[in-house]
């Protein structure tokens, strides 16, 4: 067989399962934000609302952010011109540390090109650091810390998904004296359901346990300052790294690690992933912090988020549709077969203007495949009601399956 023939024939799968992934064409307008132009293949144009974003917030179009990176550009230029250590350390990279620092209230940060990088790179080097270290990994941790853990090559042990007595029989099995580290995150993208803080925390104490929490997914969102899912429940000094982005709800680019300075200081010498590649751009990086910064006193902002999520919610219950609610942002409603998602999504985007992403194996298990919307505090009342009428209709045209309704 050809090397063609193997390309043809393993992108030939993905087609036959219903599960290749597409790429949409779509342009977002400032100040507009959910609206966006999605680019047809053909070349034509047609308006539509983002239901997808991972700009949870709308922050990639707030004035603040915007005059950061105005300023900065018109002052230093585009890129940073080298790796953190080699010319690549500016004013500005220095100062989001500082923010993100803050926010977490650990004694430093240490910025990554993304936080998928921060966290393969951190895993993956955090062995060298503590031979012998058996690292604890959630099961559905996301792809980031399975590759960190993967690549790392130490010992790892994966306990079932929030099952804290599963975790509990793992860590008493192991060696006591052996170093440990537990890998989790506060809020898991696909379900939308928070991960068991405290009593990971206890056991950490308990078994003599690092902490390394992902909260990707709720930095700038949850907590009175944006710290995240641990701040808001008041643990985040019992973590000992976090992980966050801020490319979600700071609206930017760029992932972090916040921790010890011991901590940040052996990942920044040690690990490849941040040592051997170029820094952020400094505009991203006054961006970034100007995001962090002002979500640390806009209550209001992440006031009206929940409140569109808890709307949005709400409305799909009422409707039957079988939606998964853990309590957070996050709003999957399973169709549980991949062409019938794909369909679903192709018919929202064609006919009704509205993109959501089909979410299907091996992102989720076989059998869950979803629409996964994101609610955000720039969706307003037309457009939550533009799209439930739209999934009402479509759900009914498809003929598929709705919950009993309580009462």
């Amino acid at each position: 067989m050809t090397y063609e023939a193997q390309l043809d024939q393993a992108i030939g799968k993905l087609h036959e399962e219903g599960r290749y992934r597409t790429f949409i064409d779509i342009v977002r307008h400032k100040g507009q934000f959910p609206h966006a132009t999605w680019r047809r293949p053909d070349g034509t144009e047609q308006p539509v609302t983002v239901w997808c974003g991972n700009d949870y917030l709308g922050m990639g179009q707030h004035p603040v952010v915007l005059s950061a990176m105005h300023e900065a550009i018109d002052a230093t230029g585009a890129g940073s011109g080298g790796t953190r250590n080699i010319s690549g350390t500016t004013l500005y990279h220095k100062q989001l540390e500082a923010e993100l620092a803050d926010l977490h209230g650990k004694e430093e940060s240490l910025l990554f090109t993304s936080a998928y990088i921060a966290n393969d790179a951190t895993l993956s080097t955090l062995p060298k650091l503590f031979p012998g270290l058996i690292i604890y990994s959630d099961a559905l941790n996301h792809a980031s810390m399975i590759e960190g853990v993967r690549r790392n090559g130490g010992a790892k042990r994966i306990f079932r998904h929030n099952d804290v007595a599963h975790l509990r029989e793992l860590l008493a099995a192991d060696d006591p004296k052996a170093p440990k580290l537990i890998a989790f995150e506060s809020i898991y993208s696909m379900d939308g359901d928070f991960g068991p803080i405290r009593e990971i925390c206890d056991l950490a104490d308990e078994f003599g346990a690092l902490t390394y929490l992902d909260e990707v997914h709720a930095v700038g969102m949850y907590g009175p300052r944006g710290g995240g899912v641990s701040e808001r429940d008041h643990l985040a000094h019992r973590i000992d790294i976090i992980n966050g982005t801020l490319a979600k709800a700071y609206g930017v680019m760029g992932g972090y690690i916040a921790a010890s300075a011991k901590m940040c200081d052996a990942i920044r010498s040690y690990a490849p992933g941040f040592i051997f590649t170029t820094s952020l751009p400094p505009a991203v990086a006054a961006g970034a912090a100007a995001s962090v910064a002002h979500l640390k006193t806009d209550q209001a902002l992440r006031d009206k988020h929940q409140e569109n999520a808890n709307i949005l919610k709400t409305r799909l219950k009422g409707m039957g549709m079988p939606l998964i609610d853990h309590g957070s942002h996050i709003v999957p409603v399973i169709v549980g077969n991949p062409v019938h998602t794909k369909m679903l999504s192709d018919m929202l985007l064609q006919d009704n203007g509205i993109y959501v992403q089909p979410i299907n194996y091996p992102t989720v298990p076989r059998g869950t495949e979803r629409l996964r919307f994101t609610p955000s505090p720039v969706h307003g009342p037309l457009e939550i009601e533009k799209l439930i009428r739209a999934m009402d209709s479509l759900w009914s045209h498809c003929a598929l399956n709705r919950q009993e309704l309580a009462g």
